[in-house]
């Protein structure tokens, strides 16, 4: 008995090794999955308020904010006048605002919409999927997407005009 458990056991602590260097490189190597600055934005495949699906590939070649947001969030609601003042300044030079609403049904995000008087693109993460592919927990987040498909920068909480400015010079302007 005393010879199998031998084998066993060093079968037993391979398999530890390996878990800890897997576990040990996702942490250095930022294997969570989460973009990160100077990363590449993940895709998604949304529907949008007007019925049709959209994907961050139909924007390939413009500087994108990507702002995650829920109509039962205060900061989401207090920025969106922001948001829409942003999108009528930028959008002449290839910027595009797209609200990425989060588990929220059609008709309360329409609804909002309407209220808040709001214009640019809006799509519905009903089941949060680019929520989990972007790491989005607290609301509202936003990712400036520059035109080569690469995070430039992710704000967590409420912008403000200045702010949300600043941020869109920083990916228009090289």
């Amino acid at each position: 008995m005393g010879k199998a458990r031998k084998p066993v056991q060093i079968i037993i602590l391979f398999v530890i090794i390996l878990l800890g260097g897997y576990a040990i490189s996702s942490s250095v190597f930022g294997g969570d999955g989460k973009p990160r600055e100077g990363g590449k934005a993940p895709s998604f495949e949304l529907l949008g308020l007007d019925g049709l699906t959209h994907t961050l590939d139909e924007y390939k070649g413009k500087s994108v904010v990507l702002n995650f947001w829920g109509s039962w969030c205060a900061p989401c609601v207090k920025e969106m006048p922001a948001l829409q003042a942003q999108w009528e300044k930028w959008k002449e030079q290839g910027v595009v605002v797209v609200g990425i609403n989060v588990g929220e049904d059609q008709m309360t995000v329409e609804n909002f919409v309407k209220q808040v008087d709001i214009n640019f693109p809006v799509v519905m993460d009903t089941g949060r999927d680019a929520v989990r592919s972007y790491g989005v927990s607290p609301l509202p987040t936003t990712f400036f997407i520059n035109t080569k498909g690469r995070v430039d920068s992710i704000h967590i909480g409420q912008l403000d005009l200045s702010t949300l400015d600043d941020q869109i010079r920083k990916l228009v302007e090289p």
